[in-house]
């Protein structure tokens, strides 16, 4: 387990034996929950934060025509849950679920607030590395504001490969289609059908989870 979250941005600056007494200390729990099950849901409160030690989930959200919507999905060694140590809210507004197998690392909310009686330096420096999360949590946020504000189908998909592209202009989906067209918030034939329209446009080239962006300059001009 410790060599599954060592270099997790919580635990950065932290040696081996400084994870594991800090582990101990917090009372962390390792769990496991297979394919599907539900992690928390919106009527739990809100006691850990989660680090996922293995396989794959979504924070989802149902909308009242009973569609589920897609906030994110977290990958391998990311956290969850962060945001709600800190408010005082009796439960969750949301719900994960385990996209695969999953095994989940729930460490108590109250190890972030004081630190111990020993007042150790890597208890400090959890709390620390806790701050630049929950920036790069709101960072993140704003960008997702802007995308699903973004207009058109088009759009939206033209702001997700440029944010997510890389130097050699190609972007690996982390998501399916279904969870892709749940996270830009439409249906999924709309989705297929406009990466299509997309291709036959000469903007991308769509290869499975690989999409290649074929004028840079042309994708950008529809923002």
């Amino acid at each position: 387990m410790i060599e599954k979250i060592e270099d997790n941005v919580l635990f950065k600056g932290l040696t081996r034996d400084e994870i594991e007494m800090c582990l101990k200390c917090s009372d962390a729990k390792l769990k496991h929950y297979e394919k599907n099950q539900i992690i928390f849901s919106q009527m739990d409160p809100p006691l850990a934060l989660y680090v996922l030690l293995q396989g794959s989930v979504s924070v989802c959200k149902d909308a009242p025509d009973g569609r589920r919507y897609i906030v994110t999905n977290i990958e391998e060694k990311d956290i969850f849950g962060e945001v709600y140590v800190f408010l005082k809210k009796a439960d969750y507004n949301y719900y994960v679920l385990a996209n695969t197998d999953s095994a989940v690392l729930a460490i108590p909310r109250e190890y972030f607030f004081n630190t111990c009686d020993k007042a150790c330096n890597a208890h400090s420096l959890i709390i620390q590395n806790m701050l630049g999360i929950l920036a790069q949590k709101a960072y993140f946020l704003n960008n997702k504001v802007q995308l699903l504000t973004s207009g058109s189908l088009r759009q939206k998909i033209a702001k997700y490969l440029l944010d997510n592209c890389n130097n050699k202009k190609y972007v690996k989906l982390s998501m399916n289609r279904e969870q892709l067209s749940a996270y830009l918030n439409v249906t999924r034939p709309s989705l297929s059908r406009e990466l299509v329209k997309m291709q036959e446009d000469g903007l991308i080239e769509v290869d499975r989870d690989m999409v290649k962006i074929v004028d840079m300059d042309k994708l950008s001009t529809i923002l």
